[in-house]
């Protein structure tokens, strides 16, 4: 793959990393790619190649620097437990004003072709969502969105096309906040919902293999991809 680590400027005068990978073409529409709670890594820098080989142009930040610059964690229990300081100790607001400066960014970088997405998972979806709000990104993915219910004063903002893939039996997510969710965006023809039944929280890593479901995994990265083929 044609990747490396490259710097962002934030909003707040300084500069953060991120995991920059380009399509086989060196040019495309772009994505913002929002981790999980254990970093960019091996999955995350895995999943920004798999969008690039779809012709994307996919920056995935850093957005754990504040505390801890690369935070790179295995799915074992002592990365897990780490991974959990962190999600418990981030400001998610600064977090989304990050991802919102990484959106800004690559929408000016000469590979891009302007249009940019946020595409996120877990904690990296509520992100997405957030900083879709903040950024005016020209579309959003959140896959199993964790606290996306508390942050639906933001829906009124999110005009642009919003893909939503919920695991039916997620053991974070309560049925409740899925449906505050659905609530907040009824009638409005730029959300999308998608709900896949059997399979729970973190379907989509196959780096976690008690979460990872191939079918559920397979069927929401094709949606994601036919989604953001039509909206970049």
């Amino acid at each position: 793959m044609n990747a490396q680590w490259i710097d962002i400027p934030s909003n707040d005068g300084h500069t953060f990393s991120g995991y920059l990978s380009l399509p086989p073409t060196g040019h495309g529409p772009a994505i913002v790619l929002v981790q999980e709670i254990w970093g960019v890594n091996e999955h995350i820098r895995a999943v920004a190649d798999q969008y690039a080989l779809a012709g994307y142009v996919v920056l995935a930040p850093d957005i754990f620097w504040r505390m801890q610059a690369r935070v790179d964690l295995d799915y074992d229990e002592a990365g897990t437990k780490q991974a959990f300081g962190y999600y418990q100790t981030i400001n998610a607001a600064q977090a989304a004003d990050d991802v919102a400066a990484a959106v800004a960014w690559l929408r000016q970088r000469p590979e891009a072709n302007g249009k940019v997405a946020t595409l996120g998972y877990c904690l990296g979806g509520r992100l997405a969502f957030m900083a879709a709000a903040l950024s005016q990104a020209d579309a959003a993915v959140c896959f199993y969105g964790g606290g996306i219910e508390q942050q639906l004063h933001l829906a009124g903002q999110i005009t642009q096309p919003i893909l939503f893939h919920y695991a039916a039996d997620d053991q974070h997510i309560p049925h409740s906040a899925v449906a505050a969710v659905k609530q907040a965006f009824s009638g409005k023809s730029n959300a999308h919902f998608f709900d896949y039944p059997g399979v729970g929280h973190g379907f989509n890593c196959w780096g976690r293999q008690a979460a990872y479901n191939q079918s559920a995994a397979s069927l929401a990265t094709g949606r994601t991809l036919c989604f953001l083929a039509e909206q970049l």
